[in-house]
């Protein structure tokens, strides 16, 4: 059983989709994080990490994705185990500094166990939208200054790890993504009212952060994004060419499609 695969499976379609790729994976997932795997999953408790590390080992697991939308669950201190607590610290010392910097200790904690962490776009290179991608009606030259500015912002919230994506129109940026998500604040720029957008619809840009390491949490569109975007009245989206998945290709194209939109991706 030696090289085996594991996916440590979240929430949304991202373990879905890598686990019918990949039938030979074995799939884990934790207690208290939602994952959309139906069946055939082995469940751990994070207080328990030891014994998940040991599981792991014990099915000669040597290489990791972690798949879907990772959330914070609660930890029971009087439920750890050793490993756990040995590893408390460290987490603990991470968890202000923003998701990335959690995520970077979390891969270095399983590395230094042994295991091989991969990113999904890895095992399944057309998850990543390419450079050129152009689907949906042509922007205009406004569009393209809000694509512009969009880029431009995500690029200085960078270093602050805060969010991924946000909205911009005439210039001004009307919404950015924090740990509610992109639907929370697509609702949001959807209530804004029309004066506040300078005549302009608006843009959707998202890309992963400057220097993120795109193994865990790379950030990710699908058709849900585009009903999203279009919900809030604005004219498309733009992405960060290599560093975001599109979960449902031909579905999330259609989707741009019908609702009149334009989706492009460009170097970030």
């Amino acid at each position: 059983m030696a090289g085996r695969l594991a996916i440590l499976a979240c929430g949304g379609a991202l373990p879905v989709r890598i686990s019918d790729e990949r039938p030979d994976a074995l799939i884990y997932t934790l207690r208290g994080i939602p994952s959309a795997i139906p069946q055939g999953a082995e469940e751990h408790q994070l207080e328990k990490i030891g014994t998940l590390f040991g599981a792991m080992k014990d099915a000669g697991v040597t290489r990791l994705v972690f798949a879907g939308h990772l959330t914070r669950p609660a930890i029971n201190p009087a439920e750890c185990d050793a490993e756990m607590l040995r590893l408390a610290p460290r987490v603990m010392q991470a968890l202000p500094r923003g998701d990335d910097a959690l995520l970077r200790e979390v891969i270095a904690i399983f590395e230094e166990q042994g295991f091989e962490v991969v990113g999904a776009h890895e095992l399944l290179p057309d998850l990543a939208i390419e450079d050129g991608v152009a689907v949906g009606v042509p922007p205009d030259k406004q569009d393209e200054a809000d694509m512009l500015r969009g880029f431009e912002v995500l690029r200085h919230l960078s270093p602050l790890d805060i969010g991924q994506g946000c909205v911009v129109a005439g210039g001004q940026c009307l919404g950015i993504e924090t740990v509610q998500g992109t639907d929370a604040m697509l609702r949001f720029v959807a209530e804004t009212p029309e004066t506040l957008r300078r005549g302009r619809k608006g843009i959707y840009a998202k890309a992963a952060k400057l220097g993120q390491d795109l193994r865990v949490d790379m950030p990710a569109i699908g058709p849900e994004t585009v009903a999203g975007v279009a919900e809030a009245g604005l004219a498309g989206i733009v992405v960060g060419a290599g560093s975001v998945m599109v979960l449902d290709r031909e579905g999330t194209f259609d989707a741009v499609e019908k609702a009149g939109l334009f989706l492009l991706s460009r170097p970030f």
